[in-house]
């Protein structure tokens, strides 16, 4: 019978400023690779749907690369695979897990030989948690340093620059400087949506795609927007809006966010 005292190590992976894959994410992935669909892989681990989206968007935008490539597509729900990045990711994360797994072992066992303290307060997590709906790793291209705030440029692929205006002692605090890796934080109820093209507005940041999935309330409408290089945007709009655009899944939309919504996190 396993022992209940022992410790049990969880192990997560770590991308910038908190953003975390841990054991169920990896098993999304690996039910993603077995199915090769995202709505079986939510239902093989008990996920909704929309969970497992969101998860999927969530890995996609806080990787250098995406993880899952997918394709929409009538009743079996459509398509999703792996990319070599995804295979790479979970991969590693099991070696990791087995040199994790062996070093803890190893340490409590020195500990408690030893009388030392117990491991379980030598460590704790600094994983960042953030109500904002959208959270997008890059680097900083370029702080342009003003009287009292500044802007920071910041490449979230290489179409992709979301702009952040800030003050300037946050750049110092934060560290930030051209080739420092930050994550972009925006709330849905930030991101304006718009179509046409010639668009004329204030909104520092205007991010062009294609609306990906459309979910209706009673009063607002949730809407995903895939941008470039498998990097995504989620929006919440009131839902008469939503049909006075017309939006529909695979349509052209453009995203409005007005720099100072936008916020900074660094690790």
């Amino acid at each position: 019978m396993e022992d209940v005292s022992s410790l049990v190590a969880s192990l997560t992976l770590r991308r910038g400023a908190g953003s975390r894959v841990g054991g169920e994410r990896i098993a999304l992935l690996e039910a993603i690779a077995e199915h090769g669909s995202l709505t079986r892989a939510a239902k093989e681990l008990g996920l909704s749907y929309k969970g497992a989206w969101d998860a999927v968007q969530a890995l996609n935008n806080l990787f250098d690369a995406p993880l899952i490539a997918t394709r929409a597509g009538g009743r079996a729900g459509g398509e999703a695979a792996l990319t070599p990045r995804g295979r790479a990711v979970v991969d590693a994360f099991h070696r990791v897990e087995a040199e994790a797994a062996a070093a803890v072992a190893r340490l409590e066992a020195e500990l408690a030989r030893s009388g030392g303290e117990d491991i379980g307060g030598l460590f704790w997590s600094l994983g960042m948690r953030t109500s904002a709906r959208n959270a997008l790793r890059g680097v900083v291209g370029r702080v342009t340093d003003g009287a009292v705030n500044a802007e920071v440029v910041l490449e979230i692929a290489p179409d992709v620059r979301i702009v952040a205006v800030v003050s300037r002692a946050s750049v110092a605090e934060l560290g930030l400087r051209p080739g420092v890796p930050a994550i972009a934080l925006i709330k849905a109820s930030f991101v304006t949506l718009a179509v046409g093209e010639g668009l004329r507005t204030s909104a520092r940041n205007q991010l062009a795609g294609v609306v990906s999935r459309r979910e209706d309330g009673a009063v607002n409408s949730e809407i995903s927007l895939d941008l470039a290089a498998g990097k995504a945007l989620t929006a919440i709009v009131t839902r008469e809006s939503a049909e006075a655009l017309d939006l529909k899944v695979g349509d052209a939309a453009t995203a409005l966010i007005k720099a100072p919504h936008v916020i900074l996190a660094v690790e």
